[in-house]
Protein backbone atom coordinates (compact mmCIF):
# COMPACT_ATOMS: atom_id res chain seq x y z
CA UNK A 1 0.00 0.00 0.00
CA UNK A 2 1.33 3.28 -1.02
CA UNK A 3 1.44 6.30 1.29
CA UNK A 4 -0.99 9.21 -0.33
CA UNK A 5 0.83 11.89 -2.29
CA UNK A 6 1.98 14.89 0.13
CA UNK A 7 0.17 18.27 -1.54
CA UNK A 8 3.48 20.97 -1.45
CA UNK A 9 2.79 24.33 0.91
CA UNK A 10 2.68 27.40 -1.02
CA UNK A 11 5.95 27.82 0.47
CA UNK A 12 7.57 24.66 -0.51
CA UNK A 13 6.09 26.29 -4.52
CA UNK A 14 8.04 29.42 -3.91
CA UNK A 15 11.24 27.76 -2.92
CA UNK A 16 11.03 25.49 -6.04
CA UNK A 17 9.83 28.55 -8.06
CA UNK A 18 13.45 30.46 -7.22
CA UNK A 19 14.94 27.17 -7.99
CA UNK A 20 13.86 27.76 -11.32
CA UNK A 21 10.64 24.88 -11.16
CA UNK A 22 8.25 26.46 -13.64
CA UNK A 23 5.73 23.68 -12.99
CA UNK A 24 5.67 24.65 -8.90
CA UNK A 25 4.62 28.43 -10.51
CA UNK A 26 2.39 27.37 -12.32
CA UNK A 27 0.96 25.23 -9.19
CA UNK A 28 0.49 28.36 -7.58
CA UNK A 29 -1.31 30.11 -10.33
CA UNK A 30 -3.53 27.56 -10.17
CA UNK A 31 -4.13 27.97 -6.66
CA UNK A 32 -4.80 31.63 -5.76
CA UNK A 33 -6.33 32.36 -9.61
CA UNK A 34 -9.78 31.94 -8.21
CA UNK A 35 -8.76 34.65 -5.19
CA UNK A 36 -7.16 37.16 -7.45
CA UNK A 37 -9.94 37.30 -10.52
CA UNK A 38 -12.98 37.78 -7.39
CA UNK A 39 -10.29 40.99 -6.30
CA UNK A 40 -10.10 42.43 -9.75
CA UNK A 41 -13.55 41.98 -10.17
CA UNK A 42 -14.34 43.89 -7.43
CA UNK A 43 -12.43 46.64 -8.19
CA UNK A 44 -12.23 47.03 -11.95
CA UNK A 45 -15.43 47.61 -14.32
CA UNK A 46 -14.31 47.05 -17.20
CA UNK A 47 -14.59 42.86 -17.15
CA UNK A 48 -12.96 42.78 -20.64
CA UNK A 49 -9.70 44.07 -18.64
CA UNK A 50 -9.51 41.40 -16.01
CA UNK A 51 -7.86 38.39 -17.34
CA UNK A 52 -5.45 41.28 -18.61
CA UNK A 53 -4.97 42.63 -14.89
CA UNK A 54 -5.23 38.92 -13.01
CA UNK A 55 -2.10 38.57 -15.97
CA UNK A 56 -0.18 41.85 -14.69
CA UNK A 57 -0.64 40.72 -11.07
CA UNK A 58 0.83 37.15 -11.47
CA UNK A 59 3.84 38.83 -13.02
CA UNK A 60 4.68 41.04 -10.68
CA UNK A 61 3.97 38.22 -7.81
CA UNK A 62 6.41 36.10 -10.15
CA UNK A 63 9.29 39.32 -10.46
CA UNK A 64 8.66 40.08 -6.82
CA UNK A 65 8.91 36.08 -5.33
CA UNK A 66 12.23 36.65 -4.15
CA UNK A 67 11.04 39.49 -1.57
CA UNK A 68 8.17 36.99 -0.26
CA UNK A 69 9.69 36.65 3.55
CA UNK A 70 6.94 34.03 4.71
CA UNK A 71 5.77 35.68 7.85
CA UNK A 72 2.66 35.53 6.52
CA UNK A 73 0.82 33.24 4.71
CA UNK A 74 0.94 33.42 0.66
CA UNK A 75 -2.39 33.96 0.11
CA UNK A 76 -1.86 37.29 2.05
CA UNK A 77 1.24 38.45 0.14
CA UNK A 78 -0.87 37.50 -3.03
CA UNK A 79 -4.34 39.39 -1.97
CA UNK A 80 -2.01 42.63 -1.40
CA UNK A 81 -0.21 42.69 -5.09
CA UNK A 82 -3.49 42.24 -6.57
CA UNK A 83 -5.23 45.07 -4.05
CA UNK A 84 -1.99 47.41 -5.16
CA UNK A 85 -2.27 46.30 -8.96
CA UNK A 86 -6.21 47.15 -8.77
CA UNK A 87 -5.28 50.72 -7.19
CA UNK A 88 -2.91 51.71 -9.63
CA UNK A 89 -5.21 50.63 -12.24
CA UNK A 90 -7.30 52.60 -10.46
CA UNK A 91 -5.60 55.45 -10.37
CA UNK A 92 -4.75 55.00 -14.39
CA UNK A 93 -8.25 55.58 -15.26
CA UNK A 94 -9.20 58.19 -12.89
CA UNK A 95 -6.45 60.27 -14.81
CA UNK A 96 -8.48 58.99 -18.30
CA UNK A 97 -11.98 58.78 -17.38
CA UNK A 98 -14.51 61.85 -17.97
CA UNK A 99 -17.38 62.03 -15.59
CA UNK A 100 -20.70 61.14 -16.40
CA UNK A 101 -23.29 62.72 -14.24
CA UNK A 102 -25.43 60.11 -12.92
CA UNK A 103 -29.08 61.37 -14.86
CA UNK A 104 -26.79 60.16 -18.10
CA UNK A 105 -26.79 56.88 -17.04
CA UNK A 106 -29.83 54.91 -18.62
CA UNK A 107 -31.63 52.18 -16.23
CA UNK A 108 -33.36 49.75 -18.22
CA UNK A 109 -37.12 49.40 -17.37
CA UNK A 110 -38.30 46.78 -15.19
CA UNK A 111 -40.81 45.32 -13.10
CA UNK A 112 -40.38 46.49 -9.02
CA UNK A 113 -41.49 43.31 -7.67
CA UNK A 114 -38.77 41.86 -9.45
CA UNK A 115 -35.91 41.53 -6.67
CA UNK A 116 -33.38 40.04 -8.68
CA UNK A 117 -33.62 43.67 -11.11
CA UNK A 118 -34.11 45.79 -8.68
CA UNK A 119 -30.99 44.34 -7.27
CA UNK A 120 -28.61 44.73 -10.30
CA UNK A 121 -30.10 48.32 -10.67
CA UNK A 122 -29.08 49.41 -7.28
CA UNK A 123 -25.52 47.78 -8.07
CA UNK A 124 -25.34 49.63 -11.26
CA UNK A 125 -25.92 52.85 -9.48
CA UNK A 126 -23.35 51.75 -6.63
CA UNK A 127 -20.48 50.93 -9.40
CA UNK A 128 -21.46 54.01 -10.85
CA UNK A 129 -21.11 56.23 -7.47
CA UNK A 130 -17.95 54.42 -6.56
CA UNK A 131 -16.62 55.39 -10.18
CA UNK A 132 -16.76 58.96 -9.33
CA UNK A 133 -15.10 58.43 -6.01
CA UNK A 134 -10.68 59.16 -6.00
CA UNK A 135 -9.33 55.42 -6.37
CA UNK A 136 -7.85 55.80 -2.72
CA UNK A 137 -11.55 56.16 -1.48
CA UNK A 138 -12.76 53.83 -3.82
CA UNK A 139 -10.13 51.01 -2.41
CA UNK A 140 -11.03 51.71 1.32
CA UNK A 141 -15.09 51.39 0.80
CA UNK A 142 -14.45 48.15 -1.31
CA UNK A 143 -12.07 46.85 1.28
CA UNK A 144 -14.07 47.74 4.07
CA UNK A 145 -17.87 47.68 3.02
CA UNK A 146 -18.39 45.20 0.30
CA UNK A 147 -15.73 42.68 0.78
CA UNK A 148 -15.97 43.17 4.76
CA UNK A 149 -12.40 43.43 5.59
CA UNK A 150 -11.12 44.62 9.24
CA UNK A 151 -9.69 47.85 9.69
CA UNK A 152 -6.45 46.27 10.37
CA UNK A 153 -7.22 43.85 7.50
CA UNK A 154 -7.36 46.67 5.10
CA UNK A 155 -4.21 48.58 7.04
CA UNK A 156 -2.32 45.61 6.24
CA UNK A 157 -3.34 45.17 2.41
CA UNK A 158 -3.03 48.84 1.84
CA UNK A 159 0.24 50.08 4.26
CA UNK A 160 -1.86 53.02 5.98
CA UNK A 161 -2.07 53.59 9.11
CA UNK A 162 -5.39 52.28 10.78
CA UNK A 163 -6.24 55.92 11.98
CA UNK A 164 -5.52 56.56 8.42
CA UNK A 165 -7.94 53.79 7.06
CA UNK A 166 -10.55 55.08 9.43
CA UNK A 167 -10.16 58.81 8.55
CA UNK A 168 -10.19 58.05 4.82
CA UNK A 169 -13.12 55.58 5.20
CA UNK A 170 -15.40 58.41 6.94
CA UNK A 171 -14.32 60.83 4.41
CA UNK A 172 -15.19 58.54 1.31
CA UNK A 173 -18.82 57.05 3.25
CA UNK A 174 -19.83 61.14 3.00
CA UNK A 175 -18.40 62.07 -0.33
CA UNK A 176 -20.70 58.89 -1.52
CA UNK A 177 -23.70 59.44 0.38
CA UNK A 178 -23.24 63.20 -1.73
CA UNK A 179 -22.92 61.33 -5.08
CA UNK A 180 -26.12 59.10 -4.37
CA UNK A 181 -27.65 61.84 -3.34
CA UNK A 182 -27.50 63.79 -5.90
CA UNK A 183 -25.21 66.73 -5.08
CA UNK A 184 -22.41 65.50 -6.40
CA UNK A 185 -20.60 67.09 -3.57
CA UNK A 186 -21.39 70.71 -4.24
Amino acid sequence: MTAPEEVPTDECLVSATLSGDDEAFGELVRRHKRRVFSIVARYVGNKYEHDDICQEVFIKVYEHLVKYRGDAPFAHWVTKIAVNTCYDTLRKHSRKEKEVPLEDVEFALFDPSCEEIASNEAWEILRHALGKLRPKDRLVITLLNLEEKSIREVSALTGWSESNVKVRAFRARNELKKILGGNNGK
